[in-house]
């Protein structure tokens, strides 16, 4: 069986904060655990270069759209890469590869009568001489009056068009636009409303989307599916495939999303291998992406996919809700956000993926504060963790040269960790991460309490037999925690492996061979509380650095 997994694709017109992710790394955990199982997994993402966030950004810099998305797209491998995403194929949307398979499901979607023509009205800026793409055009939200672009409103989900808003104005230049008419290409969303109503009812009834994703796609299959442009006037993105019409460009809701099925192609190309197991029935699909834009997976990608008969619809919706900052929504035009770059050049990669899993925004918003990111690094990751595998690797240093115990592991022990691999494997399966990863360190602190209440430090003169079996107990717990906490904590985890001499790569159990420790050192180093402060005073100034 295949399991695929996509990353929702990030605008290539800014750096990456925490929220994106949060609600990204949950792929890169579902990649690795799947691998450690010894399924074929393949794993895609990439930057989105075609948006217009990315043209209104070029045009506020004076440069081209091309080279923000250069900027940025390579920002984002490097982040990605330093926070141990991997991904079998990370690419872009402005490569000759992805605009042709786009045209292709286009065209394949056209021919099907699943897309056709229409006149409308457009808004239209007298003073920049351009109709406005959505995102070009602001106002209020018709239905609960908040800030909104012509695409959707964060604050209530509700999908519009520029014509829905209130008091429209011109992203560009602030001026009110005007109507003019214009033709468009449409897909015929509306046609698909019966597939997605038991679609969706298939969803719930296994229970593997979020119930964020169920409720805001029952909410707009009960309103009823609207048919939506997919072209738009543009000079940036992919050209419209038909005669006359070419100066029109393949709206982004629709090629964006379609990128999920370009990578695919990209990786069997760059590989010699064959992508279409992972595009048949039996596959297991994974869908990892914030809150915004669940109705882009739950609606639109399946409806696209049952229009060119591509099997599966996705199976597993993992939509995070929002991450606030300080118990306050994040905020890019006001720096209110944390920025991977610079995060990463202070503190380890796997103290933030294990802050942002044992605190994911799962079920209902959580909250990164500087305090908790500290004060969970230094208790639980170094207090805990790292405390456990360095006094045991220490203690077997110091009181037998550093050469592992040979001894057959108590039952208590090997039962614990058997339970541990069954359980922290149903969960992450399941898309519940967080449940899995306070799983794993319930373990971690049992491993504590057992130590302590071993004492190997008296059993090592009292009776050497009882403080052999106890570090040879401890050893097969730090090795399969180890294990265990890889799609987790991949840094740390391959710094205990190495420790251990561990290469076997797969979920159950690993027998520990009885040989020397090498090169023992610390997972992690302690975080000067200090940093609290620091990090506020930062972030209040609107500091990026």
């Amino acid at each position: 069986m295949g399991i695929f997994i996509g990353g929702a694709w990030a605008y290539a017109n800014g750096s990456l904060h925490l929220g994106h992710i949060s609600s990204l790394l949950p792929g890169d955990i579902l990649a690795r655990y799947y691998r450690l199982k010894g399924e074929k997994v393949l794993y895609v993402s990439g930057s989105d270069c075609n948006g217009t966030p990315i043209t209104i950004r070029a045009k506020q810099e004076g440069v081209t759209a091309k080279e923000i998305a250069d900027h940025y797209h390579n920002e984002f491998v490097d982040c990605f890469s330093r926070l141990g995403f991997s991904y079998d194929m990370y690419t872009r949307t402005d490569t000759e590869h992805h605009h042709q398979i786009v045209q292709a499901i286009f065209l394949e979607l056209l021919e099907k009568g699943f897309i056709y023509k229409k006149e409308i009205e457009q808004s239209y800026c007298v003073h920049d001489q351009q109709f406005l793409p959505d995102r070009y055009v602001e106002g209020l939200c018709p239905v609960c009056g908040a800030n909104a672009r012509g695409d959707q409103c964060d604050a209530c989900s509700s999908v519009l068009e520029p014509l829905d808003l209130l008091d429209r104005r011109c992203k560009i230049c602030g001026h009110p636009p005007t109507v003019r008419k214009t033709e468009h290409f449409y897909f015929a969303l509306s046609s698909f409303q019966q597939t997605l109503e038991h679609y969706v009812d298939e969803a719930e009834r296994k229970g593997d989307w979020r119930d964020n994703a169920i409720s805001l796609t029952r909410r707009y299959l009960k309103e009823g599916i609207q048919d939506r442009a997919v072209s738009r006037d543009l000079d940036h993105g992919v050209s419209v495939p038909a005669k006359g019409y070419e100066q029109k460009k393949i709206y982004v809701w629709i090629e964006a999303v379609s990128g999920y099925y370009t990578a695919s192609k990209l990786w069997a190309k760059k590989t010699n291998e064959n992508d279409q197991i992972f595009w048949k029935t039996g596959t297991k699909s994974y869908y990892v992406h914030g809150k915004d834009n669940i109705p882009f997976h739950s609606i639109i990608w399946p409806a696209i996919l049952a229009g060119v008969e591509k099997d599966p619809l996705p199976t597993h919706i993992v939509s995070n809700e929002y991450l606030t900052l300080e118990k306050r929504k994040l905020s890019t035009s006001r720096n209110w956000a944390v920025w991977v770059p610079d995060i990463l050049e202070i503190y380890d990669p796997d103290s933030i993926r294990y802050f942002l899993t044992i605190n994911a925004p799962e079920n209902r918003d959580a909250d990164f504060s500087w305090k908790e990111f500290i004060y969970s690094h230094n208790s639980e990751l170094l207090g805990a963790y790292g405390n456990f595998v360095n006094r045991t690797l220490k203690f077997i240093q110091k009181s037998f040269d550093g050469f592992i115990p040979e001894k057959s592991i108590s039952k208590e022990i090997t039962n614990g960790v058997s339970r541990l691999y069954e359980d922290a494997g149903r969960s992450i399966e399941e898309a519940r991460f967080k449940q899995a990863l306070e799983t794993v360190f319930d373990f971690v602190r049992f491993s504590n309490k057992y130590f302590d209440q071993q004492q190997p430090w008296r059993q090592v003169h009292e009776a050497t037999e009882a403080c052999k079996q106890t570090l040879a107990d401890c050893v097969y717990i730090i090795g399969n925690l180890a294990n265990i906490l890889t799609p987790f904590l991949p840094f740390s985890s391959d710094k205990v492996k190495d420790m251990l001499s561990i290469t076997e790569e797969n979920w159950k159990p690993q027998t520990i061979p009885a040989r020397n420790v090498n090169g023992v050192e610390p997972l992690f180093e302690r975080i000067d509380p200090e940093r609290i402060q620091l990090e506020l005073e930062k972030l209040g100034r609107g500091q990026r650095v």
